[in-house]
């Protein structure tokens, strides 16, 4: 047990280079790892790269590394994170989400897709945090996995850390395009979220598909920004962000990562 909640964390996990390109992004989200009480239980994170059709939640042992994306330099596929799974914990999430209305399917064989171990590299490099993977459902909307999150808040009083990777941009239509410097419809959307975020506005956010400028560019499909309704559903209602990242890489994708609390 915590003497007090432990924040959630939304972290953007940028492209898979992102695991040996760290900008400053990576070395952030490390010192902030290193903050982290020592008894850590584990780890319940959200990655888009882990969509199912119904709700599901990792009860792997010893989960593998799996480099679930083509066509990068050789030395990203010699990379392993050999972070245990928690199967109790497992289950302990499958209970909450149960409470809450929400049936999980366990799912015994899941391994670490990038959108999981790439930013653990960083934040907990030695690995030894357990780590369990809960799915984003198919076709999910904000609302929905804000209310997954909501399900999980009193894991933060047990040891538990609760995160959403993601992005806070993600249109990989334009991260062929070779421009380098940063696309101003990137920051207008990011500082927008960021606004929303210090102000505790959560229905804006919800909306945030027909109210935030540039909300479509930069998320084509909705998939790499709804871990952050994750981590703000178990955060809470009056959680404000601490931002440890405003980075942008390849002048498209923010990297804004911060806690919540």
């Amino acid at each position: 047990m915590t003497a007090s909640p432990l924040p959630t964390l939304f972290v953007s996990h940028g492209a898979p280079l992102f695991a040996v390109e760290a900008g400053t992004t990576g070395p952030a989200l490390t010192q902030w790892g290193s903050t982290l009480p020592q008894d850590l239980r584990g780890i319940v994170i959200m990655s888009p790269h882990w969509m199912a059709r119904s709700p599901a939640v990792m009860t792997t042992a010893q989960p593998t590394t799996w480099h679930d994306f083509g066509g990068f330099p050789p030395a990203l596929y010699e990379l392993q994170y050999p972070a245990p799974g928690h199967p109790a914990l497992a289950q302990e999430v499958i209970a909450l989400l149960g409470a809450g209305g929400i049936s999980a399917q366990a799912d015994a064989n899941r391994p670490f897709d990038h959108g999981t171990w790439v930013p653990l590299m960083h934040l907990l490099p030695q690995a030894n945090v357990p780590i369990v993977q809960v799915a984003l459902p198919v076709g999910w909307n904000a609302r929905q996995v804000y209310a997954m999150g909501q399900t999980l808040q009193s894991l933060r009083s047990q040891g538990v850390l609760v995160m959403g990777s993601g992005s806070m941009t993600h249109n990989l239509a334009e991260f062929f395009g070779g421009e380098r410097e940063v696309a101003p419809y990137v920051t207008e959307f990011s500082r927008w979220i960021e606004s929303k975020l210090a102000a505790g506005d959560l229905e804006a956010l919800l909306n945030y598909r027909s109210q935030a400028p540039h909300a479509h560019r930069a998320h084509p499909t909705e998939d790499h920004f709804l871990p952050l309704f994750f981590a703000l559903g178990a955060a809470g209602a009056d959680a404000r962000p601490e931002y440890l990242s405003r980075e942008v890489m390849y002048s498209m994708l923010a990297m804004d990562t911060f806690t919540l609390q």
